[in-house]
């Protein structure tokens, strides 16, 4: 997106701890962002999925024993793509868990394990890397374009 006074970067980076209370803050920095750049029709979406995001990562590195950094990383795309990435040093990598009809009716309303589901069906593109020599991964998604 080019900068101009009404669509002004956005670009940043947050480094924090991997503490649940940080997925709030991770939350409202995309919100400004958004903000900045004048795009508050993206917020809903961005700002679910970051969550998502973002408690994944914390939930992985807290099991895991983990006590490395989480980083969120969000920037400006093409055709007013928001792109943000959330990476964290836990081993394994992430997959969607879709409902099946053999899950309870308490795993069906379960509010954890479905933050790549819902990154799935709401982000215009998303994937899961491995980085680095270490165990780390980054879960990234975009939203917004042309034509979202």
């Amino acid at each position: 997106m080019p900068t101009s006074p009404e669509h002004p970067r956005a670009d940043f980076s947050l480094v924090f701890p991997p503490d649940p209370s940080w997925v709030r803050t991770a939350r409202e920095a995309v919100r400004t962002a958004l903000h900045t750049a004048n795009r508050p029709d993206l917020a809903d979406t961005a700002l679910l999925l970051t969550s998502e995001a973002v408690t994944n990562a914390v939930t992985a590195c807290r099991r895991s024993g983990c006590a490395a950094p989480v980083t969120l990383y969000a920037e400006w795309a093409a055709l007013g793509t928001l792109r943000v990435l959330v990476s964290d040093d836990a081993p394994g990598m992430p997959s969607p868990r879709a409902l099946t009809g053999a899950e309870t009716e308490a795993e069906a309303e379960a509010e954890n394990g479905r933050g790549l589901f819902l990154i799935d069906n709401c982000a215009t593109e998303w994937g899961v890397c491995h980085h680095g020599p270490g165990p780390g991964k980054a879960v990234w998604f975009q939203v917004g374009g042309a034509g979202a």
